[in-house]
């Protein structure tokens, strides 16, 4: 970075970003189009990942009331919105970062990260009435990269084993 010209002069070499040293993230390098198409059918495409996610397991009905689906259909349309993101910069980290964030606040609500993954399932395949198959592409690994995470912070959080009703009991007192 730093260059002496041998007379006491200091020179910079060019850096593209004066903090990290990488160009900022475009959001021109991949389908600009089709991310304006998903944000344009924000809430058909919620609703859609929504009935899949249910469809793909009946017990979220009784496990969530009329509130808590309200929730979900209002978290899969900001996730609709990240993936719009992802896909016009052809870059899967602004859902993938997404996920790292709200893990922790849908644990905080209740939320099974199984339910979290069935939604990212669910708008996988309402993306797809949306997007053509190169478009899929990115919007493919930026749901492969969600699902990861919240897959990961399923393990933290111990969704994927049964809960023991006498352990609870035993640990809340009651």
């Amino acid at each position: 970075m730093l260059r002496n010209r041998g007379h006491g002069a200091v020179s910079f070499g060019t850096v593209s970003h004066p903090s990290l040293g990488l160009p900022p993230r475009s959001l021109q390098a991949g389908f600009p189009d089709a991310a304006a198409r998903l944000q344009a059918n924000r809430a058909p495409l919620a609703v859609r990942a929504l009935e899949v996610a249910v469809d793909a397991d009946a017990t979220m009905r009784t496990r969530y009331d009329e509130l808590g689906l309200r929730n979900l259909l209002r978290d899969a349309e900001v996730h609709v919105d990240r993936l719009a993101l992802c896909v016009a910069g052809n870059d899967p980290h602004w859902l993938g970062h997404f996920a790292e964030m709200t893990a922790t606040v849908f644990r905080r609500r209740g939320v099974a990260m199984d339910d979290v993954v069935h939604l990212m399932d669910g708008l996988r395949v309402a993306a797809r009435g949306v997007l053509s198959p190169e478009e899929m592409v990115p919007a493919e690994e930026a749901l492969d990269e969600a699902t990861r995470v919240y897959r990961w912070f399923r393990r933290l959080s111990g969704d994927a084993r049964k809960k023991n009703r006498i352990v609870d009991a035993i640990y809340k007192g009651i």
